[in-house]
């Protein structure tokens, strides 16, 4: 595919993804949600860990409103339909992705795009990022699975207040909140960022099931999750990068793992 909304490099097993229409600050269209998904399914035969972050002065200003102008004059209209057929699985792409993920927020992380944001496994933020809720300001109600992810990282109490009060939600108390991972000077976000996930991508192979693990675990058992990590870890046995980890312990070396 040829990508005209988004940018894509591939290096030291890192897949660099950067949404990339900076004249509307990024918003989702039908067309960068695509070519997104298309690009997280090929980082997914060839990365070892993922960044996503946003070209431009922030990195997403939410789904594009464009599209939505159209539906004004239809009485039946259904704003539903544009979550259904792109926004919603581009959300999941990131989300459902073997590799991990770091995303990069500067700016703006607002509706749909404070889901991409906080549908990242790691995420970096720069000290003038904000995360907004802002469907109320539309008349629409949050969306991107936005009230799942609020509500899972900072509780009910707190993703209520920014999903009904719609107010911009600073990096800094973010990070009190333990909605986001770190917060790191502006000019500092790439370069930690990409560090991050540079780390990521030189891991074993069992960082997709730590992954897999930690995101299930909020919403099953205890019996379920612990019956899931002996499945997980029978199969994080098995792999070459297991043999290569227990070799370096015993001869007090750094491994090499090879994400197999």
């Amino acid at each position: 595919m040829t990508y005209h909304k988004i940018l894509y490099s591939l290096d030291g097993g890192v897949a660099q993804i950067s949404l990339n229409d900076p004249a509307t600050r990024n918003a989702v269209s039908q067309e960068m949600a695509e070519e997104l998904i298309e690009a997280l399914h090929r980082a997914g035969t060839e990365a070892r860990a993922v960044l996503l972050t946003g070209e431009g002065k922030g990195f997403s200003s939410g789904a594009n409103l464009t599209d939505a102008k159209r539906l004004l004059d239809d009485p039946m209209r259904d704003a539903g339909l544009s979550l259904e057929k792109y926004l919603h699985p581009m959300i999941t792409a990131v989300r459902s992705l073997e590799q991990p993920v770091v995303t990069a927020v500067h700016g703006a992380a607002a509706g749909v795009g404070c889901s991409l944001a906080l549908a990242g496994d790691l995420i970096v933020c720069a000290q003038s990022s904000y995360f907004l809720q802002a469907f109320r300001h539309v008349g629409l109600v949050s969306d991107g699975g936005s009230s799942w992810l609020l509500t899972k990282a900072v509780g009910r109490v707190r993703a209520m207040e920014m999903m009904l009060l719609g107010e911009r939600l600073p990096a800094q108390r973010a990070l009190e909140w333990g909605l986001v991972n770190s917060v790191v000077p502006d000019e500092a976000l790439r370069s930690s960022a990409l560090e991050l996930a540079g780390d990521l991508a030189a891991g074993p192979r069992s960082l997709g099931m730590i992954k897999e693990i930690a995101w299930a675990a909020p919403d099953i058992s205890l019996e379920s999750a612990m019956a899931m990590e002996r499945n997980r870890q029978r199969a994080a046995s098995r792999s070459e990068d297991f043999v290569e980890g227990v070799k370096a312990f015993e001869e007090k070396r750094v491994p090499d793992f090879k994400g197999r």
